[in-house]
């Protein structure tokens, strides 16, 4: 896959991104928030189950050798649904999105510079540091009443 049509599907995912928590908030006024959050992850772990059985390369026994912060995903995507679920009626979604943009960037940009979890090193430079700046400038002139 070339990185052009990789970057087209992360943009796809960014559009679910932003309307995931709208969808799911809109859902907590019928059953509740956490209710709201339970439903999401379990219509998308029967989803991904459906998946790894008609698709699935992996060996899922190979749990037993991950490590236990392997395992955080999970608790942190539920952190993540419950906590956009509760905060998207208050606030809105652009604001919502600016904040989780501006933390996924300057989080990014951090991982990258560490090169944390075995991941490639990539050196945070002056033009990098810059962009996160600006984009928290633009993040501040986004929400602003």
């Amino acid at each position: 896959m070339t990185q052009l049509m990789l970057f087209l599907l992360m943009a796809c995912g960014g559009v679910v991104i932003a309307v995931q928590p709208s969808i799911n908030a809109r859902l907590a006024q019928r059953v509740g928030a956490y209710e709201s959050s339970l439903i999401s992850f379990a219509v998308g772990t029967l989803a991904l189950m459906l998946v790894v059985m008609f698709a699935g390369r992996g060996n899922i026994r190979d749990i037993a050798h991950a490590n236990w912060w392997e395992l955080t995903g999970g608790l942190l995507g539920a952190f993540f649904v419950t906590l956009t679920i509760i905060v998207v009626p208050r606030i809105g979604t652009v604001a919502v999105m600016t904040a989780i943009i501006t933390g996924q960037l300057a989080t990014a940009v951090l991982l990258d510079q560490f090169g944390v979890f075995g991941l490639r090193h990539i050196p945070l430079t002056p033009m990098r540091l810059l962009g996160i700046c600006l984009l928290a400038a633009g993040a501040a002139l986004i929400v602003r009443r």
